[in-house]
């Protein structure tokens, strides 16, 4: 029977903290997603010794071949014919063997790669826009059409021509290849990954921001990763000089810094969750912004204007951590008085938000719970209000216009508690938080609600994912069986 090891990471969307997050004085809101990357790793006896094979069988003309070369260091060099390179894929087999022989010594990992290892990495399907494929099926763009798309679908077109949703594919599938190969290389145990906070999934972590840094050729705010690892949570970055020794040609040794132990390590998880009955609704919307040049612009203008833009993030800094704690107060809420929660849900279900504590005959224990929703209502649109004059300020286009008159539809629909352009805005999607009681007649859910405004609005093509809130904390082992579609990927030719 051949081992194989499965571990899948999840998507993110910044709901909160856009560009603040890139500085460590302040934190941003970071809900992961129910889409993952699964990267699935064989011992494959037909292969050469030291031979890696790494397949993307979802795309056209996506597989290459490594030799590892463990003396006297550890390199990984590009075998395969294929004329695309995969950049990322190459430097987190580089730097993963390389911890990995530091780690555990050579003979071990000479032993481990002896046999060869068979490697297949696959997204699901809302990392990847599915417009065309809709189209093709002749089927609205719905939620309930997405379902209709086979699971782990092919792209049918090759990897650098793939449109994607902005949900952080290439920090969850680092996180996924990164943490498999040091699962199967036995450099951390499996055990470990069932510890949310354990030292195994802090080295986890450590590596693929890394990993992630080197591939993107600087060291972004890291929280798409810290997503992809431990799951939702209130992110505050690392400082980057923890890792300035290991950015340049000559690599020193791994171990000593990217070490659990290591206390330069100073970034922070919180605690986090969207509040019981309520779901993140994501859309891809067809226009794209090129997020580096939004980040750059923004800096450059919090540079030369420091102290307006410094009144302005410490501001939008207490809004935000404001909302974070409003929702965590709404989970609270639930928890103490289930009943009267769920049933207030129910009623602010019907009616725009600033209905909702309009009413004289409000049941006395579910005033509480209204007003928080309402709370909640109020702060997420500060904050789009406060990101709107970051724009206006920067002279970068984070909320546009077009995405404000979106929003703004969307959020005056019964039961929409918020929304706004996630991480660092532009014209890619959009998230709303909208109530979701356990009971409702179809046409009055806030779902579809906002489904019918998306399917019919004229000024942006605005296409859903499926994406709900991942409650699962981030990494996680998998078994073949429990991932409809792997199964025949992972045999595909």
């Amino acid at each position: 029977m051949v081992h194989t090891t499965i571990i899948s990471a999840p998507g993110k969307v910044l709901v909160a903290g856009g560009y603040l997050v890139l500085d460590p004085a302040y934190s941003g809101i970071v809900v992961s997603t129910s889409s993952r990357f699964y990267t699935a790793i064989c011992d494959e006896p037909s292969l050469k010794p030291a031979t890696i094979r790494v397949r993307s069988p979802q795309f056209i003309d996506a597989t290459w071949s490594y030799g590892a070369a463990t003396e006297p260091s550890a390199v990984i060099e590009p075998l395969s014919e294929n004329t695309s390179k995969n950049k990322f894929v190459h430097l987190a087999l580089q730097h993963t063997i390389a911890l990995a022989v530091e780690i555990k010594g050579l003979a071990a990992i000479q032993d481990a790669l002896s046999r060869g290892l068979d490697i297949t990495i696959v997204g699901d399907n809302d990392f990847y826009s599915q417009r065309a494929k809709l189209g093709t099926l002749g089927l609205p763009r719905t939620i309930a059409s997405l379902s209709a798309i086979p699971p782990l679908s092919p792209m049918e077109v090759r990897l650098s021509d793939v449109h994607k949703t902005g949900l952080g594919s290439s920090a969850a599938l680092i996180t996924s290849l990164t943490s498999a190969l040091l699962v199967h290389l036995s450099v951390i145990p499996e055990a470990s990954l069932s510890d949310d906070k354990g030292e195994g999934r802090r080295l986890a972590h450590n590596l693929a921001q890394f990993v992630h840094c080197v591939a993107q050729g600087k060291v972004g705010s890291g929280f798409d990763v810290s997503a992809a690892v431990f799951g939702s949570h209130l992110y505050t970055r690392f400082d980057p000089s923890v890792i300035q020794d290991l950015m340049g040609e000559n690599v020193p040794k791994l171990s000593p810094i990217l070490s659990p132990s290591n206390a330069a390590w100073n970034y922070q998880i919180g605690g986090f969750k969207l509040p019981p009955y309520t779901r993140i609704m994501l859309a891809d919307v067809d226009a794209g912004s090129d997020t580096p040049s939004l980040v750059g612009k923004v800096l450059k203008w919090r540079k030369e204007k420091k102290a307006e833009a410094d009144a302005l993030w410490t501001h939008l800094d207490q809004v935000n951590q404001s909302l974070a704690q409003t929702l965590l107060q709404l989970s609270k809420l639930h928890d103490h008085d289930p009943e009267n929660y769920k049933s207030a849900v129910k009623y602010i279900s019907s009616l725009q938000a600033v209905q909702w504590d309009a009413n004289p005959w409000q049941p006395p224990a579910e005033l509480p719970i209204v007003q928080t929703f309402y709370e909640a209502h109020r702060l997420s649109q500060e904050v789009r209000g406060q990101m709107r004059q970051m724009g206006t300020l920067s002279g970068v286009p984070i909320e546009p216009l077009e995405q404000t008159r979106l929003l703004d539809a969307c959020v005056s629909l019964a039961g929409v508690i918020g929304g706004g352009v996630p991480g660092a805005g532009g014209y890619d999607a959009i998230w709303l938080l909208v109530c979701d009681p356990d009971s409702c007649k179809p046409d009055q859910s806030p779902l579809e609600r906002v489904e019918h405004i998306w399917s019919n609005y004229k000024e942006l093509s605005v296409s859903p994912l499926s994406s709900k809130e991942s409650l699962a904390k981030g990494i996680r082992l998998e078994t073949v069986n429990d991932i409809p579609g792997l199964t025949d990927l992972l045999h595909a030719p």
